[in-house]
């Protein structure tokens, strides 16, 4: 038993191999001949594996900026990380996570096939972190074995289909289109941003991407070179303030402190051009094979894919977008230590990938003003949430680490909350009404944001 639910996470937590399959579905379905459906099916597998290697570029060129940061200004709190708490969790939770996050698919399918909301959520191991929280939340709320499993399936599968639902008018606003939808848990810091930009924006904002610099300085409209040369700055104030003696001795291996920090801010840009790269591999196969689910299984429904999707369109805003939300981490960091409270971490990684989708959200309704002030609200609130929803973890909310994106938090204080006023019970009538309303027809178009 132990070892299926094994290769039943190691399956379904692998976004590649889980969308791969949904191609195949797909192209299946649409009756494809053999020579377009391989290709169809190998291109969406490679393409996500693709992705998967340019975040993993990314995160480890991320966390040496982190560790210097928190050297150079001497703070110590909880770093909110996905994987590490993840990582602690599923010790004692691991099979009620696997279960929690099969069924819970199973449930998004059914709720996107007789349902008006018709999202596909195939962001794999966010699924699998957010099962991991629940299945945490409902042992905490006195859930036994089985009950366990069931509401936090049901949960996990009404959160799966709400959080693209949440951001989809900026989804619409942002592509044209209403082909595509976001699976990535921290929709509400997305849809916040976007709200802002809408707000701080004014009548013709002036986008991210249509920034005027002097001619002298042309080269800054390559992305690419952009993202490079302002990595390339903030390494090494971070670096110099660290100082040589800490970064050669515990980090750079005795390299050069300045050409260690060179090569990283060089690997994050080479992280992001992979990404990009990967993305337009991925969104070429996957819509169109995603066609036939639409067709055959469940009509009209929209795949919901990982973050980096949204990168393409406004990569200055996905700059813009990090060094945003970040500020907005260490403005929240400062307030917390005055104030006495537990001191939340801003975390590179979750602020990189939540602000910059931010960023491009904010960019999206409202400009240049609404990338930096949305993504700036978004670094806000995944610093606040993870203050509140570590009562919630029992055990585990004692560990230096928590979940990051603010969906996490959302869900997490949502049912932590209800669990505390009225055990287990308020758990389960406060998902069949969900599910009630969510049942609801409504024949009225939405409105683009």
């Amino acid at each position: 038993m132990t070892g299926v639910l094994t290769t039943l996470v190691d399956i379904l937590s692998q976004p590649s191999i889980l969308v791969a399959m949904i191609a195949l579905i797909g192209l299946i379905a649409q009756r494809k001949n053999l020579s377009d459906t391989m290709k169809g099916t190998t291109k969406t597998f490679v393409g996500f594996l693709v992705i998967a290697a340019g975040a993993g570029i990314l995160e480890v060129a991320l966390l040496p900026f982190g560790t210097m940061f928190q050297e150079a200004f001497n703070v110590a709190g909880v770093v909110p990380n996905n994987e590490a708490i993840v990582a602690l969790a599923l010790n004692e939770y691991g099979s009620s996570t696997a279960l929690i996050m099969f069924f819970g698919m199973v449930v998004n399918v059914i709720i996107a096939r007789f349902t008006r909301f018709k999202y596909i959520f195939l962001t794999g191991h966010h699924a699998l972190y957010m099962a991991c929280m629940l299945a945490v939340i409902m042992a905490v709320a006195g859930f036994t074995t089985i009950p366990q499993i069931a509401a936090g399936a049901v949960a996990l599968g009404i959160i799966m289909t709400l959080s693209p639902a949440i951001v989809q008018p900026f989804i619409r606003k942002l592509t044209g289109n209403d082909n595509v939808a976001l699976g990535h848990f921290s929709a509400v810091g997305y849809a916040l941003s976007g709200l802002v930009g809408k707000a701080v924006g004014g009548k013709e904002p002036t986008s991210t991407e249509k920034i005027n610099f002097p001619k002298g300085l042309g080269f800054l409209r390559d992305s690419t070179v952009s993202i490079a040369l302002t990595m390339v700055v903030m390494y090494f104030v971070v670096a110099i303030a660290a100082g040589p003696t800490f970064i050669e001795a515990e980090l750079s291996d005795g390299t050069n402190f300045l050409v260690f920090s060179l090569i990283q801010a060089g690997n994050f840009a080479a992280g992001v051009f992979v990404i990009l790269a990967g993305v337009r591999l991925v969104l070429a196969e996957i819509v169109p094979a995603f066609k036939g689910i639409s067709t055959k299984l469940v009509p009209n429904a929209k795949p919901a894919l990982d973050v980096p999707i949204v990168f393409t369109y406004a990569p200055n805003a996905v700059l813009i977008g990090f060094f945003s939300s970040f500020a907005g981490g260490l403005f929240s960091m400062i307030f917390m230590a005055l104030a006495g409270s537990t001191i939340i971490l801003p975390g590179v990684v979750p602020h990189f990938f939540t602000g910059a989708a931010a960023g491009v959200f904010g960019n999206a309704t409202g400009g240049i003003k609404g990338a930096v002030a949305g993504s700036f609200v978004n670094g806000i609130i995944i610093s606040f949430l993870p203050v509140f929803l570590l009562p919630v973890l029992g055990d585990l909310g004692f560990a230096n680490t928590t979940f990051s994106d603010a969906d996490f938090g959302v869900s997490g204080i949502f049912f932590g909350s209800l669990a505390n006023f009225a055990g287990p019970v308020a758990i389960v009538i406060s998902l069949i009404v969900i599910l009630l309303l969510m049942a609801i027809p409504f024949k009225k178009k939405e409105k683009t944001a």
